[in-house]
C-alpha cells in the first residue's frame, strides 16, 4: 500500500467489507478493499478483509462509518 493510504475498517467478513466498500463508494470516497485471506486455508479460516481510502478523505469516510449502524469496526 503507498504511504498516503490509511486503514479504516477490517473485519473477517468478507461481504461486510465489500457492503462497506459499497457505501463509501457511493458516497464519492475512493476506497481500496484488501483481502488478507490466505488461499490455502479459504474454507478453514477467515482472513481478514481491509478498506484503504486515501488519507485525505479519512475524516470523511470515517464520519460515514460512525453514521452507519451496522457498522462493527
Amino acid at each position: 500500500m503507498e504511504k498516503d493510504w490509511v486503514k479504516i475498517y477490517n473485519t473477517s467478513q468478507f461481504f461486510r467489507a465489500e457492503i462497506v466498500r459499497g457505501m463509501l463508494e457511493e458516497n464519492g470516497i475512493g476506497v481500496v478493499l484488501l483481502n488478507r485471506q490466505d488461499s490455502s486455508y479459504l474454507v478453514a479460516l477467515p482472513g481478514m478483509a481491509e478498506l484503504y481510502v486515501h488519507i485525505s478523505q479519512e475524516e470523511e469516510a470515517r464520519k460515514l462509518l460512525m453514521a452507519d449502524p451496522e457498522n462493527e469496526g
